[in-house]
């Protein structure tokens, strides 16, 4: 007989926590915002724990980066209040903060050592600080190479690298990634994901926008889900993906039986399993039913549900649809 528990939690360097006492980093109450009369954002609530890796997810279009852009004081919200370490005015604050927007953009003449120093001197970094540590930074990351090099002589990878260790060349404590996998190839996603948690492992507090959710679910230990300007849940990921009971899927050598009757009343059948949510019971109860009644187990699973299923669950199927297309356009490019 062959039993399992399928289990796919986030890797983060710590569960996000959902208690009063936990310092945020990010604070957001009843974000509003309208542009020509038209509603962006309503109503968000957003609550981003120090040291968190906190992904905002949805799909294009749904408010992400004007939620984002709220959060740090690009744009001010029409209603609500944001925080962030607890400053009700996230400029006054700019040296804590390095952010990578939707929209990538360094001078194409620049080189790339000269690129990096120079968006460290937005936040305040003397320039000679930054060409150290941009050096050093683009020899942490196999870029050593590439230090004299014009940003239009590199690849869009490469290009998107220099960026993103501009944005944290200043040493920030709170990094804000506006779909920083975008235009990404599988390999440099890759060694995204490792800086992400590089950063975080070193405390560094990191939100990033996504339309694609399996970067979420491995990167993150909460989320704020958001569609059409709403966000129907933010919190841990495993509260989310606990909104749907696990499944289970039994296998057995006998098709019928006496022992059927101590199955759940919503099990179906398909083939040689048997498919059903675990019962509030536990499966121990029916195990027992099933060996007593001779049933010949022979495999028995309980799987867990995915965040794409909580997704679903809690944002609609028309959502979870239009992050599926948004992925496949980007992957079409």
């Amino acid at each position: 007989m062959e039993m399992s528990v399928s289990d796919h939690a986030p890797t983060g360097n710590a569960a996000i926590a959902e208690v009063s006492d936990v310092p945020l980093a990010i604070e957001a109450r009843g974000l509003v915002k309208r542009f020509d009369g038209t509603l962006a954002v309503d109503g968000v609530d957003i609550s981003v724990p120090q040291g968190a890796i906190y992904g905002i997810l949805g799909p294009n279009g749904a408010g992400k980066t004007t939620t984002l852009r709220m959060l740090l004081g690009i744009i001010d919200p029409d209603e609500g209040v944001r925080r962030v370490f607890g400053h009700d005015k996230p400029h006054d604050i700019g040296r804590l903060i390095g952010y990578l927007p939707e929209e990538r953009g360094l001078y194409p003449s620049m080189k790339a050592i000269e690129a990096i120093a120079f968006m460290g001197a937005l936040r305040g970094l003397p320039l000679a600080v930054g060409r150290e540590r941009g050096r050093a930074l683009l020899e942490r990351h196999d870029l050593g190479h590439a230090a004299e090099r014009q940003i239009r002589q590199l690849s869009k990878g490469m290009a998107q690298t220099v960026q993103l260790l501009g944005t944290l060349v200043h040493e920030p404590r709170l990094v804000v990634l506006d779909e920083p996998f975008s235009g990404l190839d599988a390999i440099n996603q890759g060694k995204l994901e490792r800086m992400i948690r590089e950063l975080a492992d070193n405390g560094v507090t990191v939100i990033f926008s996504t339309h694609v959710i399996h970067h979420a679910e491995r990167l993150c230990e909460g989320v704020a889900i958001i569609a059409g300007g709403k966000v129907p849940y933010a919190g841990s990921v495993e509260a989310a993906r606990d909104r749907i009971p696990a499944q289970v899927r039994l296998e057995t050598r006998q098709r019928e039986g006496a022992w059927t009757a101590a199955l759940p009343d919503n099990a179906r059948r398909e083939g040689d399993f048997f498919y059903f949510p675990l019962p509030e019971s536990g499966i121990e109860p029916l195990l027992k039913q099933l060996i007593d009644g001779e049933a010949g187990i022979q495999s028995l699973s309980i799987e867990r549900a995915g965040l794409h299923d909580a997704f679903v669950s809690i944002a609609g199927e028309a959502a979870a649809l239009a992050m599926e297309e948004d992925e496949a356009k980007e992957a079409g490019q």
